[in-house]
């Protein structure tokens, strides 16, 4: 198992825009293989490249009992008026705040063959969707936080062991 150790805010790398994936080789079938054994880990929903240190647009995801990974994903679809919804983050740990998310989403991407993989759902799994793929364009789920909850949500991680 090759479980990764999750990058924290204030780490550059989940402040990158990542790169796409132009060539599927041994080194992006480990990153697959990572974070896969990353996101099997309890309590896990989804981790993102850049949350493990590499800056290329993947993640995996694991929602009840769906485990799986998306390369070079882009959200296509949303649907629905965005609502408060209960949100943490692994590189933001022990906060749980409400984050604005759309109820249903769809992610678009490819596989390690270089096949289309459609993904979409709601629930949990939207939220998901549109977590994991705000990683990959640098954004941290703190910044969908609500001004007066952002600034709480900073003063915790500042106060934070961790941070």
């Amino acid at each position: 198992m090759t479980a990764r150790e999750i990058r924290l805010f204030g780490d550059p790398v989940l402040r990158t825009v990542c790169a796409p994936i132009e060539t599927i080789d041994d080194g992006v079938r480990a990153l697959v293989t990572d974070l896969l054994d990353s996101v099997r880990l309890p309590g896990r929903a989804g981790v993102a490249a850049p949350q493990i240190g590499i800056a290329l647009r993947a993640f995996s995801y694991n929602v009840d009992g769906r485990i799986g990974y998306v390369l070079n994903p882009v959200l296509t679809e949303v649907r629905g008026d965005p609502v408060p919804t209960g949100e943490g983050c692994l590189s933001v740990p022990e906060l749980w705040h409400d984050a604005l998310r759309h109820p249903w989403a769809r992610v678009e991407g490819i596989d390690l063959d270089g096949a289309p993989v459609v993904l979409e759902g709601d629930g949990l799994f939207a939220q998901c969707l549109q977590h994991e793929t705000d990683h990959l364009d640098g954004r941290v789920y703190i910044s969908r936080l609500d001004p007066e909850t952002r600034r709480v949500a900073m003063r915790e991680i500042r106060e934070s062991s961790w941070f």
